[in-house]
């Protein structure tokens, strides 16, 4: 649901620009690192926003996929460290099954 409500309110925020540059149909002059060129309001507002709201996808996709790397690294881990503890519990069951037996007699 929170996901839904994020996307909800990125679509509006998108919608709401192209509203107010399609209103507004004035030619500006967008200077970037390399160049500089004539866009419209409402073409510059709907690619700026289209661009940063791809790109925050990709951080954020980048980080949970690290994220994802690292539980399933952590749950390897735990099921090596679990099986080794019980075999280990075996063991240690065993030779003090020997001790026990070998005190008897």
């Amino acid at each position: 649901m929170k996901y839904f409500l994020i996307l909800l309110l990125a679509v509006v925020i998108f919608i709401i620009s192209i509203t107010l540059g399609s209103s507004n149909n004035q030619v500006i002059t967008f200077n970037y690192l390399i160049a500089q060129g004539d866009f419209s309001v409402s073409s510059l507002l709907a690619s700026l926003f289209g661009v940063g709201f791809v790109l925050g996808w990709l951080v954020a996709g980048l980080f949970y996929l690290r994220a994802m790397v690292s539980l399933k690294n952590a749950r390897r881990k735990i099921r090596r460290l679990e099986s080794q503890l019980s075999t280990g519990d075996k063991t240690f069951a065993e030779s003090t099954e020997i001790v026990a037996q070998n005190s008897k007699e």
